[in-house]
């Protein structure tokens, strides 16, 4: 029972939601706010550098490109 209750900290709230959904900026700034983690976790790279050493970083294109994105999706969804 104590993994519902954290779940449910970490969702966004629908009204949020729904004022992205309908071009808030503020909204989608949260929402974008929320996701931000998650989209630099997938844009994570792994490199060996010129002395052989491993590096990650992230890519900034891939980045751009999630976020640009959640954003068309956000405003495409609809709540009826």
């Amino acid at each position: 029972m104590g993994n519902t209750s954290k779940k449910s900290e970490n969702l966004l709230p629908f009204s949020v939601i729904a004022a992205a959904t309908k071009g808030d900026t503020d909204a989608i700034c949260a929402v974008l706010k929320h996701y931000e983690g998650y989209i630099a976790k997938l844009c994570t790279r792994t490199v060996r550098d010129s002395e052989g050493n491993l590096r990650s970083y992230v890519d900034e294109e891939m980045r751009h490109r999630l976020q640009v994105r959640l954003i068309t999706r956000t405003l495409a969804f609809r709540i009826e």
